[in-house]
Parts: C-alpha cells; structure tokens; sequence
C-alpha cells in the first residue's frame, strides 16, 4: 500500500539498546503522521509525541510505503516549520499521555 503524505525519514544514526534507529515525522500533522503508522502496524509506543522511533530493519518498509528521505537536519527544519517540533518536556508529556490512552 503507497501513501501520498509528506511523512519524512531521516537516516538510521542513532543507536540504543543494541540497534540503530531513525525519526519519522509529519510534516502536515500528527494526525498524518499517526494514520501512516497505523496503516504499517507501528505501534503506538514507538510514538515520542511528534516523532516515531523507527528501528532501521523497518526503515526500508517505510520508504516502500511512501516515507520521504532527508537528512536529520531537514527533517528537525521541517519539523519546526510546520509548527510541530515540541520541546523535550512537551514530548515527555504527550508520551506518557499516549502511554496511557490504551493505544498499541
């Protein structure tokens, strides 16, 4: 299944617990971003409140379904610009609002 959303994918350059990782965001809305990963069975839980964690043996399947690849630069720039990016304390927020929603 191919979306045609602006959902962006950065490079897999972050490593924790073992694994590399990227980010993935919208930058539309949340909601955007919230109904790609849906539709890719990504669980809720991988949600850090305007950024998916996406482990990078996923990150291939994500582009495959129409994630855009920029640089983490451009990914945090567009971020920004659209009025998404949250601080880190508005993150740990909405995570752990999410961790509570009874969401995946």
């Amino acid at each position: 299944m191919l979306w045609r959303v602006a959902i962006l994918i950065d490079e897999a350059r972050w490593w924790f617990q073992g694994r590399k990782w990227c980010h993935m965001v919208s930058d539309v809305s949340y909601d955007e971003l919230l109904a790609f990963t849906d539709g890719l069975d990504i669980p809720r839980s991988a949600f850090q409140g305007d950024h998916f964690d996406i482990p990078e043996e996923y990150r291939d399947d994500m582009i495959e379904a129409g994630a855009v690849v920029v640089e983490s630069r451009e990914l945090v720039r567009r971020l920004r610009g659209a009025g998404l990016r949250l601080s880190p304390h508005e993150r740990r927020a909405r995570t752990a609002a999410n961790d509570h929603s009874g969401h995946r």
